[in-house]
């Protein structure tokens, strides 16, 4: 089986023999209602090859869709003018780029159609042709714009003048459906987020957002069901490779690439790019995320007022992260929309979302990323996970003790250093947070809330637990005792994994660990 990694040209996948997962009966349907669109998904999410797929469609190659549920769904197979602006690729951080690009997609239509109008401003020429090829051929023109707000993104917090001038350049350049509608047969905008300020969301005549709309939420993306289907040899192979029974391979793969779902319907959705590339290479790795660092949203963080811990595993209102204005004082929009938080439940009762992390790929790799530039720690964050989540594993909590203190040592004092109290436990709080739930990727992290009281951490591997308990200011002993009296580890009083509890002070002088104690693991009977 071939896998089309990277390969975003339908017909190249189709001519070529990948693998193809069909589509094109929800692309049909897409055609048939309303004509113009915006889709939002994450990056490398299989846009750019739905886009490829509507433009061969629109041009009438009905061969390349033997075999296709659309085969046998059209059966007029018209030729339209296709206009397909790709801003992929592209770096918008340098001035002009953007104007060049469009000025020389118009250039090359006019010569198509016989127009040549260099005076006008861009978007009027862009008018003209949609005029143009409308009366020329006698069909309406199809527009397909992939990644339209790439320009902004690139910008984004780096250049005021330049986003500006970016925004104001699309919002001209996209105006032009407004007045052109009865030359328009089909038209779709894909990006990642949906900015309000450009001219296309607003007005009479804005796109039908399919972003949420539960008939088109696997448009993108490989279901269950897809998977299975299309996919059960490579997943028979990875399985033998790893040694593993085929319900453990789909259960790895869930874990690590499944969890996205983009509407109440909670379709669980693959990430496509993932998958191939872990059927491709035989190996489970992080592959979304560390194919593009989110700088964009990396940049937006730093201003943000609040931490991570206090946006995730929480209920939303829709407009909450659906107000898809960019704003550095209101992140979680651009969070979600990029994938990097998804809907993990729906309560009908109050129309809320809960948002959450999709998966292990994008908890490991977001959150790595996050404590890298919260805590710009000297050690290299992804070894010290993993060496933590050895000890973990070989029941070392002396180990665990020289790990915690070496790489809170490594954290630059400017970093750590809060003046005043408040401000000193939210830094507290916030570190741990993000180291414990780096560690949640390969081990059970809970943040139990229990009958006497919320136990800082309890950590479960197959055979040991660990109940932590961090002190700020304080002392080990104040933290161990404070495991005893809430009893935190009276529900694994059955278990017959060897416990250890963990107290732990953490000194806002030093910026790490001042003491560590681990109390004996004991026996059922030491629990009564």
């Amino acid at each position: 089986m071939k896998f089309p990694i990277g390969i975003q040209s339908f017909e190249r996948i189709i001519e070529g023999g990948f693998v193809y997962v069909d589509k094109t009966a929800m692309i049909y349907n897409l055609t048939h209602e309303s004509n113009i669109y915006f889709l939002s998904r994450p990056r490398r999410f299989g846009k750019s090859l739905l886009v490829s797929t509507l433009e061969n469609y629109y041009l009438g190659r009905r061969e390349l869709f033997k075999g296709l549920a659309m085969e046998k769904l059209e059966t007029e197979w018209n030729v339209h003018p296709v206009f397909h602006v790709d801003f992929n690729g592209a770096n918008f951080t340098q001035e002009g780029v953007l104007e060049m690009m469009l000025k020389d997609y118009v250039d090359k239509w006019e010569r198509l159609y016989g127009l040549h109008n260099p005076e006008l401003e861009v978007g009027l020429r862009f008018r003209d042709v949609l005029r143009a090829a409308h009366e020329q051929t006698g069909r309406r023109a199809v527009v397909l714009i992939d990644e339209y707000d790439k320009p902004i993104l690139d910008v984004l917090d780096t250049n005021s003048n330049l986003e500006d001038r970016h925004r104001n350049v699309l919002k001209g350049f996209y105006s032009v459906f407004k007045g052109t509608d009865s030359h328009l047969q089909f038209v779709l905008l894909t990006g990642v987020t949906k900015f309000s300020q450009v001219s296309v969301f607003s007005g009479f005549n804005q796109p039908d957002d399919i972003s949420m709309d539960a008939r088109y939420e696997t448009l993108c993306g490989i279901t269950q069901a897809e998977l299975e289907h299309y996919f059960a040899g490579p997943i028979a192979d990875m399985a033998r490779q790893y040694g593993v029974t085929l319900e453990e391979m789909y259960r790895r793969l869930k874990l690590q690439y499944d969890g996205y779902h983009f509407c109440e319907k909670m379709t669980d959705v693959y990430n496509p790019f993932s998958l191939l590339n872990a059927f491709g290479k035989k190996q489970l790795r992080n592959y979304w995320f560390s194919s593009g660092t989110p700088t964009y949203l990396i940049r937006l963080l730093a201003h943000f007022k609040e931490n991570m811990n206090e946006l995730t595993g929480k209920y939303y209102r829709p407009e909450e992260f659906i107000d898809y204005k960019a704003d550095v004082e209101q992140p979680l929009p651009m969070i979600y929309q990029s994938g990097y938080l998804t809907i993990k439940d729906y309560d009908s009762e109050f129309d809320i979302f809960l948002l959450d992390y999709p998966n292990n790929e994008v908890k490991s790799g977001f959150l790595t990323a996050l404590a890298a530039s919260y805590l710009r720690p000297s050690t290299e964050t992804g070894g010290w996970v993993r060496e933590v989540v050895r000890a973990l594993r070989s029941g070392k909590p002396d180990a665990l003790c020289t790990l915690f203190t070496s790489f809170l040592a490594s954290i630059p004092y400017t970093m750590r250093r809060k003046e005043d109290e408040p401000e000193r436990e939210r830094y507290f709080q916030y570190t741990f947070y993000l180291i414990f739930r780096m560690l949640s990727v390969y081990t059970v992290y809970v943040e139990k809330a229990q009958s006497q009281g919320r136990v800082d951490c309890v950590i479960e591997t197959p055979q040991y637990v660990y109940i932590f308990e961090f002190k700020l200011d304080g002392t080990a002993a104040e933290a161990l005792q404070q495991i005893e009296e809430k009893g935190y580890a009276r529900e694994y009083v059955a278990d017959t994994r060897k416990l250890y509890k963990i107290g732990a002070s953490f000194s806002s002088e030093t910026g790490t660990i001042g003491e560590w104690q681990v109390l004996p693991s004991f026996s059922r009977q030491d629990t009564d």
